[in-house]
C-alpha cells in the first residue's frame, strides 16, 4: 500500500510540474491534466496521496494539488465514505491545521485558502449534529500558535461566505448551520474581539514577532467584517460599542487601519429598528471622534495606494454617520444632537477639502443631508457650517485635476481614480451638478451670506485682470484670448455656476432692499472680447435678471448687452469660419433673450418698440445672423406679443413678421421646389458635385437652402409660441374664444392660425418630397458629392456608440464642415423641422388645426407616405393633442395602416432572426400563422394589438436576458389583451402561452427574470384557463409536475364556491407547479454536481406517545357540562 502510494505520488508530482511549467508544450498539459482529473475522479487512493502530497515538506504547487485532492474527495465522495473513514480524514485534517503548515510569515495564501476550504467542506455536512465540539475544536486551535490562529479565522469567514453571502448549501443544511452560529454568536464574537484585542497589544509592544501579531489581527478583522454585514446589531453594540471602540482605536495603526475602517463601514451602514440602532451614536462620543478626526485631518500627503484606499473607506464611513444621525436625530427614539457635531462637521470638511476629487464627491450626500434635516438644520454647528462650506465650493467648483497635467494637487489622486482626461472630465461634470444640489440647500439655510459671497467673487472677477495661463492654456488660433484651462476662464466657470445656484434660491428669501443693484449694473459694463468668458458673462445676466424687475430702468440695459452679444465676432475683419467658442456665446445670447421673455414678458412689455426695432435694424443691416439667431429673436417677439392680449393686434403684429416668410414660402420658385422632388435636388444642390475648393459662403444653392430653413424655422417659432391668454376672462375679452364644446369647455382661436393655413400646403408637400428622395430614381439623381447625404452625420454615429467628446481645445479652433456635413445637417434640420411643426401644430392650434379640410388626407399623402419615417414626436403630439371628437374622421384613417404596417413589418424581422438564430429555427414549426390566431376577431383589434402581442411574446424566449425583461410592461396588459381574445383559436391560446414557458426555460434562472416570467403566465393561466382546457395540456407536459398540485390548483380556480387562497399563496404554489420548466444557466450546465445531505434536525420536538383521549387525568371539560352547571 505504502509503495502504491509513494509511486502514485510521484506520478502526480510529475504531472503537477508539467501543469505549471510555461514551456510545456499545450498536448503534454493536456495530458498531464487529464491523469490528474482521471486520478481524482476514479483512484482508490486519493486520501493516502493528497495528505502525502499536501506534507509542508513539498513544493508549494504540489501542496497545494494535495489539498485540493483531498477537498475533491469531501466535496463528491463523502456521502459514500465510511463513518470510520470520515473520522479518519477529519483527524487527519486537524493535524494538517495544528503542524502541516509553515510560520504564519512563511506560509504561501493560497495554502491556507485551501486549507481552509477542506475544513468548511466538512462543517458544512458535518455540523453541528456530528461535530457537536467543532467551534471548541477551532479555539483549542488558537493556543497553538498565529498560523493557526489565522487558519481558524479563515475557516470562520469562509463558512460565513458560504452560508450567509453566497448561499452554496441547500436550505435545510444552511438553516441548520445558519441557527447554529446565531445560537453560538455570543461566543464566536467573544473570541474573536478576545483574539483581536491580545494580538493588537502583543503587536504594540513591537516584540520579535510583531509582524506575525499584525498579520492575526488583519485576519480577525477580515472575519468580522463577514460577520459584522448580517449578525444582529446586539452583538455589535454589546458591552457599550466596546467591538466599534476597539475598531476607532485602531485607526491610527497603519497597518490595520484599513481593514478597521471596513469594519466600521459595514457596521455603520447596517439598517435596523431605530431603538437597536441608537449605541451607533457613541461613535460621536470623545475618543472614537477623536482617532476620526484625526485620521481624516492627517488625509493628505503623498499618494500611496493603500492609504489612498484607506481615505476612501474612512470618508464612506463618516457618510455612513451621517445616514443614522439623520435617521436618529428627531425620531421617537428621542436622540439628542451629539455635541461633538461640530468635531464630526470638522472632519467631513477635512475630506471635502482634500486634494483627491473623488474623496470630495463622496461627502456631497452628507452635506445635502445634513442641509436638509428638519431638526439639524437649525442647529447652531450646522448653519455655521454652512457658511464654511460655501467658501469651500468656491474652490470645489473650480475645474482642476485633470491625470494629463501637473497644475494642481489632486492631478495625482486623478491619475489613481480616472484613466483618461475625458473620463475626468465626464466625472467633474456631474460631481459639480451635484454641488450645486448641496449648494442651493445651504443658501436656505445662510440665504444672505450666501448671496454676500457670491456678489464678493463676482466683483472679484470682474476687477481681476484677464489670465490666459501659460503656453499650455493659451488659445492657439488668436494672440491673447483664453482656452478652457486658462485660469481666468476656470475662475469665471466656477464663480458663474456658484451665481446661478445662489441667486435661484436668494430671491425667495432675501428682502428687496438687500438686493445689490450695483452688481448688476457692474456686470452690464463688463466688457470682455474674450467668447469663453463672455459667455460666462451672459450667464451671470440670465442670474441676475430678476433684480432688473425692481429697476426697470435695467432692463433696456439687459437687452442691448444680450443684442450685441447676439452679434459678437472676435475679429470682424477675419473671413474664417468662427469658433465653437464664438458661436456658443451668440447662441446663449439669443437662448437668454428667449428666456427672459418667457418667463418676464409681462416686464419686457414696455420696451417692445425698442425691442421689435432693434430686430429690424439688424435683419437690414450687414450683420451676419445665422437663421437660428433670427428666428430666436422672432420667437421672443412672439413670446412678448401674447401678453397684448388682444386678438386683432396680436394676429397684426404676427402677419407683419411673417410677411416675408408668407412671400417667399408660397412664392412660385417654392412652389416648384417643394413639389417636384427633382427640382428639390436642383433646388438645394444635391445633384451638383462640388469641390472644397470652391466658395460655400454666396452660392446660389447654399442660399436657397439658407431661405428653406429659415421659413421652417420661422413657422415653428410662431406656431410654437403664439398663444391665448391663460386667463378665461382676459381671453374673452381679448376676443380669443369663440365658443364652447358640448363638454362646455371653451375654444380658442390662435393669432396664427390664418398664417399657419396658408403655409401647409407646401409643408406637406416638402414632407412627401422629402420622402420620395429615398426612392431609387432619387437616389441615382444625387452627385458623387452628396451620395452619402442621408446617412446619419458621424458625430451622431459617435453619440449612439457613446464615444468619448472632443479634446478640450475644441472651442478655440474655427469648426470647418464639408460640403457633405453641410448637406446632411439641412436635411436632417429640414426634416425635423417639419415634423416640429406638424405636431406643434395641433397642441397650439387646437380646433383650428383639427377643422381643417381634408387634413387626414393631407398627412396621409405626406407624412404617412413612407411609414418607415414616421416620427414618433410628432405622432405622439398629434394624438394627445387631438380632441375626442375627431378620433373617427382623423386619427382612424391615419393609424390603422400605420398599425397594419407595423405588424407586417414585424413578421419581416422575425424572419429574418428566425434564419439567423438556431433557437428560433427549432421553435419554427411549433409558430402559429398570425392570421389564424386572430381568426375571428375585428380587424380593428387584429391590427391595432396581435402585431404587439406577437411580437412580445417572441420575445420571451429571445436569447438576452435584458431584451426578455423588457417585457416586463406586458404583464400590466395581459388582463386586457385575453379579455380581448375571448374568441382565439386554442392552438393560438396554446401557442401564446407555451412561448411564455419557453422564456421562462431560457432565463428562468436570473431571479427578475424568473419573477416577471412567472407572474405573466400565472396571469395568462388564471384569466384563459376558464375557457381553454388545452392550456391543462400544456401544464401537463412540464418536467416533474404534481398531478394531483394542478387538479387541486384547478378546482380552486375553476369552483366558485372553492375557498380562493392571498396572491402570495397563489403565487407560490403556481411558481412550484412551473419550477420544472427553469433551465440551468450555461455556466451551470456542465458543472459536477456536488451533494450534501441533510441531516436529522437538531431543533424538532418528539411526539408526545401520550393518547389524551384514553388518558385517565380530569380535564375539567366534563365538569363544565354537568347538569349541575344547567342553571347558569
Amino acid at each position: 500500500m505504502a509503495e502504491q502510494v509513494a509511486a502514485m505520488c510521484e506520478q502526480l508530482i510529475k504531472a503537477v510540474n508539467v501543469m505549471m511549467d510555461a514551456e510545456t508544450s499545450q498536448i503534454y498539459r493536456l495530458e498531464a491534466l487529464k491523469f490528474c482529473e482521471e486520478f481524482k475522479e476514479t483512484s482508490s487512493l486519493c486520501v493516502p496521496c493528497g495528505l502525502q502530497l499536501a506534507d509542508k515538506a513539498q513544493p508549494a504547487v504540489v501542496r497545494h494539488f494535495g489539498l485540493q485532492i483531498l477537498e475533491h474527495v469531501i466535496k463528491f465522495r463523502w456521502n459514500n465514505m465510511q463513518q470510520q473513514e470520515k473520522v479518519q480524514l477529519k483527524e487527519c485534517a486537524m493535524q494538517l491545521l495544528s503542524n502541516g503548515t509553515r510560520t504564519i510569515l512563511e506560509e504561501e495564501s493560497h495554502i491556507k485558502d485551501a486549507l481552509s476550504r477542506i475544513i468548511v467542506e466538512m462543517i458544512k455536512r458535518e455540523w453541528p449534529q456530528n461535530w457537536p465540539d467543532m467551534l471548541t475544536e477551532m479555539e483549542a486551535l488558537t493556543s497553538q500558535g498565529e498560523a493557526q490562529t489565522e487558519l481558524v479565522m479563515l475557516i470562520l469567514l469562509r463558512l460565513a461566505e458560504d452560508v450567509i453571502t453566497f448561499q452554496t448549501l441547500p436550505s435545510q443544511r444552511r438553516r441548520d448551520i445558519q441557527h447554529m452560529l446565531t445560537q453560538k454568536m455570543e461566543n464566536i464574537f467573544t473570541f474573536m474581539i478576545a483574539i483581536l484585542h491580545i494580538n493588537i497589544e502583543d503587536y504594540r509592544k513591537q516584540v520579535s514577532v510583531a509582524r506575525a501579531h499584525c498579520r492575526v489581527a488583519v485576519a480577525t478583522l477580515n472575519t468580522l467584517a463577514g460577520y459584522i454585514d448580517w449578525v444582529s446589531l446586539v452583538h455589535i453594540t454589546f458591552r457599550n460599542c466596546h467591538l466599534l471602540e476597539m475598531l476607532c482605536l485602531l485607526l491610527s495603526e497603519p497597518e490595520l487601519q484599513l481593514e478597521a475602517a471596513e469594519c466600521l463601514l459595514i457596521a455603520m451602514s447596517r439598517k435596523g429598528k431605530l431603538d437597536e440602532r441608537k449605541p451607533f451614536m457613541l461613535l460621536f462620543d470623545d475618543v472614537a471622534i477623536h482617532y476620526i478626526l484625526s485620521a481624516a485631518q492627517s488625509a493628505d500627503g503623498l499618494v500611496v495606494e493603500r492609504r489612498y484606499i484607506f481615505l476612501k473607506r474612512l470618508c464612506q464611513v463618516l457618510c455612513a454617520m451621517s445616514v443614522q444621525l439623520c435617521s436618529l436625530v428627531g425620531s421617537d427614539v428621542e436622540v439628542e444632537i451629539p455635541a461633538n457635531l461640530s468635531k464630526y462637521m470638522e472632519a467631513i470638511l477635512a475630506f471635502t477639502t482634500h486634494s483627491s476629487q473623488f474623496l470630495k464627491s463622496t461627502t456631497l450626500p452628507t452635506w445635502g443631508a445634513l442641509f436638509r434635516h428638519e431638526t439639524l438644520s437649525k442647529d447652531a454647528v450646522v448653519v455655521e457650517m454652512a457658511t464654511k462650506y460655501l467658501r469651500v465650493s468656491m474652490t470645489n467648483l473650480v475645474k482642476g485635476g485633470f491625470p494629463s497635467r501637473d497644475d494642481n494637487p489632486s492631478c495625482e489622486y486623478s491619475r489613481v481614480d480616472f484613466d483618461s482626461d475625458e473620463d475626468f472630465n465626464s466625472f467633474f461634470n456631474s460631481f459639480r451638478a451635484q454641488q450645486g444640489v448641496v449648494l442651493r440647500s445651504a443658501c436656505r439655510i445662510v440665504p444672505l451670506e450666501a448671496f454676500q459671497i457670491a456678489a464678493e467673487w463676482l466683483q472679484y472677477q470682474i476687477a481681476s485682470p484677464v489670465d490666459a495661463g501659460d503656453v499650455t492654456c493659451k488659445s492657439k488660433t488668436a494672440e491673447g484670448l483664453c482656452s478652457l484651462l486658462s485660469p481666468s476662464v476656470v475662475q469665471w466657470d466656477a464663480m458663474t455656476v456658484f451665481m446661478e445656484c445662489v441667486v435661484s434660491q436668494i430671491l425667495k428669501n432675501l428682502e428687496e432692499e438687500v438686493m445689490n443693484m450695483e452688481l448688476l449694473q457692474a456686470v452690464l459694463n463688463y466688457d470682455s472680447k474674450d467668447p469663453l468668458i463672455l459667455s460666462c458673462v451672459l450667464t451671470n445676466v440670465s442670474a441676475l435678471f430678476p433684480f432688473a424687475i425692481h429697476r426697470p430702468q435695467l432692463i433696456p440695459q439687459v437687452l442691448y448687452k444680450l443684442f450685441k452679444a447676439i452679434t459678437f465676432e472676435v475679429n470682424q475683419e477675419n473671413k474664417v469660419p468662427r469658433t465653437r467658442a464664438v458661436k456658443n456665446v451668440r447662441r446663449h445670447a439669443s437662448s437668454s433673450i428667449i428666456k427672459i421673455c418667457r418667463d418676464y414678458p409681462q416686464f419686457i412689455l414696455p420696451c417692445f418698440d425698442m425691442f421689435y426695432n432693434h430686430v429690424k435694424k439688424l435683419f437690414s443691416s450687414e450683420a451676419s445672423l445665422t437663421h437660428m439667431e433670427k428666428f430666436s429673436l422672432m420667437e421672443a417677439l412672439v413670446l412678448i406679443s401674447n401678453q397684448f392680449k388682444d386678438f386683432a393686434k396680436q394676429k397684426a403684429f404676427i402677419d407683419e413678421l411673417m410677411a416675408s416668410v408668407v412671400a417667399d414660402w408660397t412664392s412660385d420658385e417654392m412652389r416648384h421646389a417643394l413639389w417636384d422632388p427633382v427640382a428639390f435636388l436642383s433646388f438645394v444642390g444635391a445633384d451638383q458635385v462640388v469641390t472644397e475648393s470652391q466658395s460655400t459662403d454666396t452660392d446660389t444653392v447654399g442660399l436657397n437652402r439658407g431661405r428653406l430653413c429659415f421659413c421652417l424655422y420661422a413657422m415653428l417659432a410662431v406656431v410654437k409660441r403664439a398663444h391665448w391668454p391663460a386667463d378665461l376672462e382676459e381671453a374673452k375679452a381679448g376676443g380669443f374664444v369663440v365658443g364652447y364644446s358640448p363638454a362646455g369647455a371653451p375654444i380658442y382661436r390662435n393669432p396664427c392660425a390664418a398664417q399657419f393655413h396658408v403655409l401647409l400646403p407646401n409643408l406637406l408637400a416638402l414632407i412627401r418630397t422629402h420622402h420620395s428622395l429615398f426612392m431609387p430614381e432619387n437616389m441615382s439623381r444625387l452627385s458623387e458629392t452628396f451620395s452619402r447625404a442621408h446617412e446619419v452625420m458621424d458625430a451622431e454615429k459617435n453619440v449612439v456608440l457613446g464615444l468619448s467628446q472632443h479634446s478640450l481645445d475644441i472651442y478655440v479652433s474655427p469648426v470647418y464642415r464639408s460640403s457633405l456635413e453641410r448637406m446632411q445637417g439641412f436635411f436632417t434640420s429640414v426634416y425635423e423641422n417639419c415634423f416640429q411643426i406638424l405636431g406643434n401644430a395641433g397642441l397650439s392650434l387646437q380646433q383650428e388645426f383639427y377643422t381643417i379640410e381634408r387634413l387626414a388626407e393631407g398627412i396621409a399623402g405626406s407624412a404617412f407616405v413612407s411609414l418607415d419615417h414616421v416620427v414618433r414626436l410628432f405622432l405622439r403630439q398629434l394624438v394627445l393633442s387631438c380632441p375626442q371628437e375627431y378620433y373617427e374622421s382623423l386619427l382612424c384613417p391615419l393609424l390603422g395602416p400605420l398599425f397594419a404596417y407595423m405588424m407586417q413589418r414585424l413578421n419581416v424581422r422575425w424572419q429574418v432572426i428566425n434564419q439567423r438564430t438556431s433557437i428560433n429555427n427549432a421553435l419554427n414549426s411549433d409558430i402559429c400563422d398570425p392570421h389564424e390566431i386572430t381568426l375571428g376577431l375585428p380587424n380593428s383589434v387584429v391590427e391595432i394589438s396581435m402585431g404587439l402581442v406577437v411580437y412580445i411574446l417572441y420575445m420571451q424566449f429571445h436569447l438576452d436576458s435584458g431584451t426578455s425583461l423588457t417585457t416586463k410592461a406586458f404583464v400590466l396588459a395581459v388582463k386586457t389583451i385575453s379579455s380581448a381574445c375571448g374568441n382565439l383559436l386554442p392552438e393560438a391560446v396554446s401557442w401564446f402561452y407555451t412561448s411564455v414557458l419557453r422564456g421562462l426555460q431560457v432565463h428562468g434562472q436570473h431571479e427578475v427574470c424568473n419573477s416577471t416570467l412567472c407572474q405573466l403566465a400565472m396571469l395568462i393561466y388564471e384569466n384563459l384557463r376558464p375557457r381553454y382546457i388545452e392550456l391543462r395540456t400544456v401544464m401537463t407536459q412540464i418536467p416533474n409536475i404534481s398531478a394531483d398540485a394542478l387538479d387541486q390548483y384547478d378546482k380552486r380556480l375553476m369552483d366558485p364556491k372553492a375557498q380562493k387562497l392571498g396572491e402570495k399563496k397563489r403565487k407560490d404554489q403556481f411558481k412550484k407547479l412551473i419550477a420544472g420548466t427553469v433551465g440551468k444557466a450555461l455556466c451551470q450546465q456542465f458543472r459536477k454536481e456536488v451533494h450534501i445531505r441533510n441531516l436529522p434536525s437538531l431543533f424538532k420536538k418528539p411526539k408526545p406517545d401520550k393518547d389524551l383521549v384514553q388518558s385517565s387525568e380530569a380535564l375539567g371539560l366534563a365538569a363544565l357540562f354537568s347538569p349541575e352547571h344547567d342553571a347558569l
